[in-house]
């Protein structure tokens, strides 16, 4: 806690950065909460849940490389500021679908909605090594995800209490969050001559014209660092079960529990103190394991990972299966804090956005497939039944990980724009 304090108290990028992501995803789990208990609403089908979640991963997956390639040649900041200001209009909208009962807006407004979210969230982690140094990234990397976590938290609480009061109120809130955070963005002050563009050789008309190029370079770059590529993999893995979660906690809280709403966000909830709890860990540990400990980690983390999710699905009690998903979410927090601190310091600044952009690409899509199989699913079997298979695929994970580690396959990288003293001192020391 005290470091991360210290960042907050002496980085006033990294502050303003932290500000409008606390308000904005409080305010992305409004609309979350909202959308998929109206969805229940109106048509009382966990296929409904799964279209509105296709419909979000869908964009996710067109636009993901077309936000790479632009986060790697304009200013990022001005894109995440054009982002949010789009979200804000289209999270208004939402209003209009508590009108004549017209659930094709659900789907609609979802569906654009994501188009201009991987240009905020891939841009934010771009821009993370710009306004942090490389003695404060890990944790900057850490504060960011755990905050990611406390705001879920927050967030399904309280948003099912608000969506008792009115569906309209977490949809103005949504939208007005979405303006306070291109605030905070349009305070950023670039520490460095280049601003928040990354350094690129000056433009020709053919490279201007030549996006599926740029974006290929990118695939290619990742492609030669393995842990970079395997890192990417892991999103992977986990989409494979953790895309059914995502209707899952909605079929937990209606259908198995019958808790309504309520249970709906109680349930994110819990899912969001083990993110917590998580991510803390995941920063302790990452100032303290060598490389070789992470690897070890991640391995184990996802055996736990689908372990608790399994039990989770299976729990009778509903404070039962609390813990299991806390647990479950637990272990891939500190994954994702190890994973994403990795990230920052081995990538090379130019290729960045297309890096986090096609990361969140891979991951919706397996996560599209896994919400499709599950929504189906969904009409035949159980949710326990299903949540079972989801925690055996998610665990699957680290099968492939463990094999590529012990086979040699996983060699350290080096960090970009530090020497290796640097990094024995501040990024990994050896235990």
């Amino acid at each position: 806690m005290r470091d991360f304090l210290q960042l907050l108290a002496r980085n006033r990028n990294y502050r303003y950065t932290w500000m409008g992501q606390i308000v904005s995803e409080i305010g992305d789990h409004f609309n979350n909460i909202a959308v998929f208990a109206l969805a229940m609403d109106l048509t009382h089908s966990g296929l409904a849940v799964a279209g509105i979640m296709l419909a979000r991963a869908v964009p996710m997956i067109t636009m993901g490389p077309v936000a790479g390639v632009l986060l790697d040649r304009f200013d990022r900041k001005r894109i995440m500021i054009a982002s949010d200001l789009i979200r804000a209009v289209v999270a208004l909208g939402f209003i209009l679908t508590l009108t004549g009962h017209r659930t094709w807006l659900l789907y609609l407004l979802s569906a654009l909605l994501m188009v201009a979210s991987p240009f905020f969230t891939a841009g934010r982690s771009a821009i993370l090594p710009t306004i942090a140094t490389h003695d404060e990234l890990h944790t900057a990397n850490s504060l960011t995800q755990t905050t990611q976590w406390g705001t879920l938290i927050v967030g399904a609480f309280l948003g099912a209490v608000v969506v008792a009061v009115g569906y309209d109120w977490a949809f103005v809130f949504n939208a007005l969050s979405f303006v306070f955070s291109a605030w905070a963005i349009s305070n950023l002050r670039a520490p460095k001559s280049e601003g928040f563009r990354a350094e690129r050789k000056d433009l020709t008309e053919a490279e201007v014209v030549r996006p599926w190029h740029e974006y290929r370079e990118g695939l290619r770059y990742m492609r030669s660092v393995p842990v970079v590529f395997a890192i990417a993999l892991l999103g992977v893995g986990w989409a494979t079960g953790g895309g059914a979660a995502q209707i899952l906690f909605t079929l937990f809280g209606e259908q198995v529990f019958h808790r309504g709403a309520a249970g709906i966000g109680i349930i994110w909830g819990c899912a969001g103190i083990g993110l917590l709890v998580g991510g803390a860990v995941g920063h302790w540990l990452g100032k303290r394991i060598s490389f070789e400990g992470f690897k070890v980690t991640v391995f184990v983390n996802y055996i736990i990972h689908g372990g608790a999710y399994v039990l989770f699905s299976q729990m009778p009690q509903f404070g039962m299966a609390l813990v299991f998903i806390a647990l479950s979410r637990a272990a891939i927090a500190v994954n994702s804090v190890l994973n994403y601190s990795y990230l920052l310091r081995h990538v090379e600044n130019q290729y960045r956005g297309r890096v986090f952009s096609t990361m969140e690409t891979l991951t919706w899509s397996t996560m599209m497939l896994s919400m499709t199989g599950a929504g189906l699913a969904s009409t035949r079997f159980s949710p326990r039944d299903i949540g079972a298979v989801a925690g055996v695929l998610s665990s699957t994970t680290a099968i492939f990980w463990g094999w590529a580690n012990w086979t040699g396959r996983l060699p350290r990288p080096e960090a970009v724009g530090v020497d290796a003293s640097e990094v024995e001192v501040h990024g990994d020391p050896v235990v």
